[in-house]
């Protein structure tokens, strides 16, 4: 079986020959090196101009060039989902390696001292009032470098004979809207609910577009980013997200399923409050169940109980156990979520985040030796 086989059919709650593996972001150049490739990246983007970085920046050759070596590597690693780019874009690069994006968010590449490995990390956000944000270009969903993001990972997908599965990734609505503000600004943006309005139906409108665009063109799966919460909670009340967010959500996932198209919604935190109303909108797979949550009742194996014929789970091997947790205790936990998730489909075996760079090589191994070796259907643990 191959990887948009095995991921499609676990999608539909179905067993396929094993359980498929993700990995949501890879930020680890030992790993990388360990797997025979060479991780060299620019730590600091040359100042283009703007209009020659967007040409360069949306170019199929140069996206497909780009992603070559990490889709290289989920190959050789066995990681069946892989992730093109469709929005996040950058718009301008300034100085002191500032980069800002097309979201107007800051962002900055800093060098992890022990391996080298470059992480592309948020800074603050570029609008000080709403009127910074009106004055902002409107984002473009028809824009070609956004299909071309997705059509350069179809092709390397076909060149790597499908061991892979690679699907188009956007930003949605939440996250990138309070990060091109800051926290603390966009937090008194939300107190004047018609600005707040306007920024949501943006945001909302371009992703629908976009998505539109995509599953229309062969999309079988579209990832949105747009973390909803953090440890201890939600980023706002559940009403606002009910008001401002869900809408929109229900109309994206309704146009996806339109064209036999999957989404896979990725948020960070507890997101216990409005679980049920993703649920609702048609969200398909959810990653990645944060394991570290202050909230007991945020716990993979009692939500596979309460939602697990309703959604498919991604995730949630804990980053701080596969940076620092003995091997054994990895091993028992990556065991108990294929044994007590991954039976009847519905699973798909990732991290609880990401491989940072502080995970180590010895127990990155004896995680993915886990899955390989009890993740075959039937399960039998």
């Amino acid at each position: 079986m191959n990887a948009p086989e095995r991921v499609l059919k676990t999608i539909n709650h179905e067993e396929p020959d094993k359980v498929p593996y993700f990995e949501s972001a890879f930020t680890n150049n030992t790993i990388m090196r360990h797997y025979g490739i060479n991780p060299r990246a620019l730590t600091k983007i040359p100042r283009i101009p703007s209009k020659m970085l967007k040409k360069f920046a949306g170019s199929k050759k140069i996206l497909k060039i780009g992603m070559k070596k990490s889709y290289e590597f989920s190959r050789r690693v066995g990681i069946d989902l892989v992730l093109g780019v469709s929005s996040l874009f950058p718009r301008k690069v300034l100085k002191d390696g500032l980069i800002l994006d097309e979201y107007g968010r800051l962002m900055r590449n800093e060098i992890y001292d022990k391996d080298g490995t470059v992480i592309y990390g948020y800074v603050g956000g570029a609008f000080k009032t709403f009127e910074d944000y009106e004055s902002w270009e409107p984002l473009d969903p028809n824009w070609e470098g956004r299909l071309n993001g997705f059509l350069a990972g179809r092709e390397l997908q076909k060149e790597m004979k499908n061991e892979i599965f690679s699907i188009p990734s956007t930003a949605a609505l939440m996250e990138v809207s309070w990060e091109g503000f800051s926290l603390e600004v966009f937090s008194r943006i939300m107190a004047k609910r018609a600005q707040a309005k306007k920024i949501f139906d943006d945001r909302g409108k371009f992703t629908l577009e976009l998505v539109k665009i995509l599953a229309e063109n062969d999309a079988q799966m579209v990832l949105l980013w747009d973390d909803y919460g953090y440890k201890n909670g939600l980023f706002m009340s559940p009403k606002n997200y009910r008001d401002f967010v869900f809408p929109w959500l229900k109309q994206i996932c309704d146009a996806a399923h339109k064209h036999d198209c999957k989404i896979l919604l990725h948020s960070d935190g507890d997101l216990t409050q409005i679980l049920e109303d993703i649920i609702s909108c048609g969200v398909d797979a959810l990653n990645p169940i944060e394991p570290t949550t202050a909230n007991p009742e945020y716990d993979i194996f009692k939500l596979k109980k309460k939602y697990g014929a309703k959604i498919t789970f991604v995730g949630n091997v804990s980053p701080t156990m596969l940076a620092m947790g003995e091997i054994s205790e990895i091993e028992e936990y990556s065991k108990k979520l294929i044994k007590e998730i991954a039976p009847g489909g519905g699973y798909i075996f990732s991290s609880g985040h990401s491989i940072n760079p502080a995970v180590t090589l010895d127990r990155y191994l004896a995680y993915i030796n886990i899955r390989e070796k009890y993740g075959k259907y039937p399960i039998q643990i």
